[in-house]
C-alpha cells in the first residue's frame, strides 16, 4: 500500500484541471528572478566551449585547450556545493554578489593570459577561480520556486520548467559562444560570458523579495545541516553522476562517429536530436499531474534511461543513432525532474540550495569524467567505443539506485520553525 503526498491539482472548482506552465508563469514575482536568471545561467553553457576555442586559437593545441577547460569544469563541480551551502546559511545575495565579481575578474584574467601566450600553469591558475566562482543560478532559481510554491501542486511543473530551461541554455549557450569566437574574435566568447554573468547575476541578486530567507535568522531552533549528510541526497548524487556520463559520453562519441563516416557536420544535428528529446519530454512531464510517488517514477525512468543508453554502442547508422539518441534524451529530463522533486521531501528547507548544487555538480563531474574516458576509448579501440560510457555509467548508477532505494523515502522531521512559521516537511512514503 502506498501513501503519498498528492501532486494532483486542488479540488477547488475554480482551480484548473491540472497545473500548467501558464499558471506557473503567472506566479506573483516569478518574472523578477526568471529573466535575470536566464541571462545569468547562459554562461554556464558558454564557459567550456569559449575556453576551448580561445586557448586552441592562441596555442594551436586542442590538448592544452581541453586541459584548461577540464580544470575549470572540475573546479566548478568541487566548489559548487560549498557555494550552495553558503547561500543557505547567509542568503543568496550575500554569496552571489561577490561571486559574480570574482568570476568576471577571473574570466577576464584568463582571457588576457591566453591572448598573451602565458604558460600552461598560468592558464590553470586562472582556470581554478574561474570555475570555482561560476554562479549556481539554476539551483538558486529552484530554491526560489520552492519558497514561492511551498506544498503547491505546481512544484513538479516548476521542476520541469527548470529542466527545459537548463536544456535550452545548453543549446543556445554553445551556439552563441561559437558564433562570437569565430565571427567576432576568439576572445569574444569569454568576454561575453563574463559580462552576462556580472550583469545577470547582479540583477538576479537585486530581486530580494523572492530570495529564500536565511533559516537561522529568526529562530535558534533551526539548525543548519549539510545536505550531504542526508542519505537520500548521496543516492541522488550517484544517479546524477550517471546522467553526467550520458552527456559527456554522447558529446565525444557523436563527434567521433560523425568524423569516422566523413560527415562531421552531422554532429550538431545528432546532438540536437538528443537535446530535443530531453526538452520535449521535460515539457510533457511538467504538464502531467502525477499520482505515483516520485521514488517510483525515478526508478522507472532511470531504468528506461539505462536500457536505452545501453543500445547506443550497437548503433552503426545515422537514422538508428538519431532514433536512439531521441529516446535517451526523452528519458533524461523526467529523471532529472524527479530527482530535483525528491529534494523537497528529503532535505530541510535550510539546506536545499546546497542539495541542488550537489546534484548540479554531480552532473558536471560525471560529464568531465565521461569526456575523458570516452575520448580514450575512441582513441584506443573501435569507432563508437565511447558509447560504452553512457551504458556503464547509467547501469552502475541504476544498480546503486535499486539497492539503496529505501533511502529516498522522506522521513518525518516533526515540526521545524523557519521564517517564524511552523511547517512540516512534505513526506512521500511507499
Amino acid at each position: 500500500m502506498a501513501s503519498t503526498v498528492s501532486t494532483e491539482p486542488s479540488k477547488n472548482p475554480s482551480a484548473p484541471a491540472r497545473p500548467g506552465y501558464g499558471q506557473l508563469l503567472r506566479t506573483r514575482g516569478a518574472w523578477t528572478f526568471l529573466l535575470p536568471g536566464f541571462a545569468a545561467r547562459q554562461p554556464f553553457a558558454m564557459l567550456t566551449i569559449s575556453i576551448v576555442l580561445l586557448v586552441q586559437h592562441t596555442t594551436g593545441s586542442y590538448g592544452v585547450a581541453g586541459a584548461a577547460a577540464a580544470v575549470t569544469g572540475v573546479s566548478m563541480a568541487l566548489f559548487a556545493p560549498y557555494s550552495g551551502r553558503l547561500a543557505d546559511r547567509h542568503g543568496q545575495r550575500a554569496v552571489l554578489v561577490p561571486g559574480v565579481l570574482v568570476h568576471a575578474a577571473a574570466g577576464l584574467t584568463l582571457t588576457a593570459l591566453a591572448l598573451s601566450h602565458a604558460p600552461l600553469w598560468a592558464l590553470f591558475a586562472a582556470a581554478v577561480p574561474t570555475g570555482a566562482s561560476v554562479p549556481q543560478i539554476g539551483p538558486m532559481v529552484r530554491a526560489r520556486w520552492g519558497v514561492k510554491l511551498q506544498d503547491s501542486p505546481l512544484m513538479p511543473t516548476a521542476a520541469a520548467f527548470e529542466s527545459v530551461t537548463d536544456e535550452l541554455t545548453f543549446v543556445l549557450g554553445p551556439l552563441l559562444a561559437t558564433a562570437l569566437c569565430t565571427a567576432v574574435d576568439p576572445a569574444a566568447g569569454l568576454v561575453t560570458e563574463a559580462s552576462l554573468t556580472l550583469v545577470g547575476g547582479l540583477l538576479f541578486a537585486a530581486s530580494r523579495s523572492t530570495q529564500p530567507s536565511v533559516a537561522a535568522a529568526g529562530h535558534a531552533r533551526v539548525e543548519h545541516v549539510s545536505a550531504l549528510r542526508v542519505p537520500g541526497v548521496r543516492v541522488l548524487i550517484v544517479t546524477f553522476l550517471g546522467i553526467g556520463c550520458v552527456f559527456g559520453g554522447m558529446q565525444v562519441s557523436l563527434a567521433a562517429f560523425t568524423q569516422s563516416i566523413g560527415e562531421p557536420g552531422l554532429n550538431g544535428a545528432l546532438y540536437g536530436t538528443f537535446a530535443a528529446g530531453n526538452m520535449l519530454s521535460g515539457l510533457v512531464c511538467g504538464a502531467l499531474a502525477w499520482k505515483s510517488p516520485p521514488r517510483r517514477r525515478l526508478l522507472i525512468g532511470y531504468g528506461a534511461l539505462a536500457l536505452t543508453a545501453s543500445g547506443l554502442w550497437a548503433a552503426h547508422s545515422v537514422p538508428l543513432l538519431a532514433g536512439l539518441g531521441l529516446l535517451v534524451g526523452a528519458c533524461v529530463a523526467p529523471t532529472l525532474i524527479t530527482g530535483y522533486t525528491l529534494v523537497d521531501a528529503l532535505v530541510p528547507a535550510g539546506a536545499r540550495t546546497e542539495a541542488f548544487t550537489w546534484l548540479t555538480g554531480a552532473v558536471a563531474l560525471g560529464q568531465a569524467a565521461a569526456v575523458t574516458v570516452a575520448g580514450q576509448l575512441e582513441d584506443r579501440f573501435w569507432d563508437g567505443a565511447g558509447f560504452l560510457v553512457p551504458m556503464g555509467g547509467t547501469v552502475l548508477a541504476f544498480a546503486v539506485l535499486v539497492a539503496l532505494r529505501s533511502r529516498l523515502v522522506g522521513r518525518g522531521r516533526g515540526t521545524t520553525v523557519a521564517r517564524g512559521v511552523g511547517h512540516r516537511e512534505p513526506v512521500a512514503v511507499d
